[in-house]
């Protein structure tokens, strides 16, 4: 019976059973305010879920939720273990090596937490002190939340899980016969119990021989659209490669794009020119012959200058170096479209700059270049035009801006990229949170 109690309460004792009951009461008439059934304050564990969402802290609400999964059957554990293992009043090795589990997680699910009460507070537009007695009774002010008609939410998710049935198409990017052209209408995700919009109603062209800066605010899907654009993750997207349809056409079109990512990927114990061979024969077509992979493998290394260190091991290389072989390896399939995602992490400012120069080389030749960089200010000269990416009010990904770097510090009014990235970013990552207000305006000039 214990256990029971345990799993669907949190709590055993009659006092810990009737403060949850009077919790879940609370919720119940939260998450009508918010738009979400009832009901699902009922549910162990998928509550904690919701009460995020009320939040507007989707994310931390999965980690509480699944901690607390954790910690009730870890619990319950130990409940089955105490008749067995305890000898007088001496704690055994394993009731010791669970309560430290324990411990533990309930610290990390204490932080996500906070997060997600901070979030509420926000929502609710209530002051931050409310979190403590969130933590210290959080059955109180549930209750008076819940069933006071002060308190009131800003939005209702319901407003936002609509959003996937309502989303209007306001423009298409000009198609491009030899060039990229993405229409992105939507992207979504099944999370726990919904679906979730990521990204939505973005419309770009970009030429051949461009260079291109992506930068985003805090968690506005750069990750998500490079996957959507690249066709590793499909998006209700048209996507067009050199007048191809990189969705329709993906076995074929795939040697078209190069995709390095942020981590090397690479066998410390091999030399450089084993490394590219090895790569060329994944990534080159079937067909091609043996003659062709090494004379391509040779002009790839002659670009970035690894030559004369071919047969040098890729452990005993330098930072910099090691992010010139995985440039190297998806450069080999001679890409039309080449996404790079932070190349220059860990880089110093002269390393990291050359390694720019090296790509601005590469769109010099026809290639189309999407960067996403941290540190975009110190090598900005390099790049032809930059794609901003923001959170709307609803936290979807949205187009903020397109275009060329210097009309950006204008349509911005700022005279930096890192600043741009402040003034989209909201105030709880110390920004300006004027990301809405720039998204419309954008969609204004551009769709109107």
């Amino acid at each position: 019976m214990d256990i029971i109690l345990v799993l669907l309460f949190g709590e055993a004792t009659w006092y810990g059973v009737l403060f949850t009951i009077l919790y879940i009461i609370g919720l119940w008439f939260m998450f009508i305010k918010s738009g979400i059934k009832g009901w699902w304050a009922l549910i162990p564990f998928a509550r904690d879920y919701m009460f995020s969402e009320c939040a507007g802290r989707e994310p931390e609400g999965r980690v509480t939720s699944v901690l607390s999964f954790m910690i009730a059957i870890i619990a319950s554990v130990m409940r089955l273990l105490e008749p067995t293992v305890t000898t007088g009043n001496m704690i055994s090795g394993v009731e010791l090596s669970l309560l430290i589990l324990v411990i533990s997680l309930q610290l990390i699910r204490q932080i996500y937490t906070i997060r997600v009460y901070i979030g509420l507070c926000e929502v609710y537009g209530k002051k931050r002190r409310w979190i403590l007695l969130w933590l210290v009774f959080r059955s109180l002010p549930a209750l008076i939340w819940g069933l006071s008609p002060k308190y009131v939410p800003a939005w209702k998710v319901e407003d936002i899980r609509d959003e996937l049935k309502s989303i209007v198409k306001h423009g298409a990017a000009k198609k491009l016969d030899d060039g990229l052209t993405v229409d992105i209408r939507s992207r979504w995700v099944n999370i726990f119990f919904r679906k979730k919009v990521l990204l939505r109603d973005i419309h770009l062209s970009i030429a051949p021989g461009r260079m291109v800066l992506l930068l985003g605010g805090s968690g506005a899907g750069k990750t998500v659209f490079l996957d959507a654009i690249s066709g590793y993750e499909k998006a209700d997207a048209d996507i067009l490669l050199s007048g191809g349809n990189i969705y329709k056409q993906y076995k074929k079109m795939q040697y078209l794009v190069g995709y390095a990512p942020q981590k090397d990927t690479m066998r410390g114990k091999d030399t450089i020119y084993n490394t590219l061979m090895d790569a060329a024969r994944l990534r080159l077509p079937k067909e091609t012959r043996a003659s062709e992979r090494r004379d391509r493998v040779e002009e790839v290394m002659g670009l970035f200058g690894l030559t004369p260190s071919r047969g040098s091991l890729i452990d005993k290389l330098s930072g910099g170096q090691k992010k010139r072989v995985s440039i190297a390896m998806e450069l080999l399939s001679n890409p039309s479209l080449f996404i790079l995602d932070e190349p220059d992490s860990g880089l110093d400012g002269v390393m990291a700059r050359e390694l720019m120069k090296a790509l601005r080389g590469i769109a010099d030749q026809g290639k189309i270049i999407i960067v996403i960089t941290h540190t975009p200010d110190r090598v900005i000269d390099l790049f032809d035009d930059v794609i901003v990416l923001a959170k709307d009010s609803k936290r979807i990904g949205r187009l903020a801006y397109f275009g060329p770097i210097d009309e950006a510090k204008r349509f911005f009014d700022r005279e930096s990229m890192e600043e741009v990235v402040k003034t989209i970013n909201p105030p709880s990552v110390g920004g300006e949170g004027r990301a809405e207000e720039f998204i419309a305006r954008y969609e204004e000039e551009n769709y109107a």
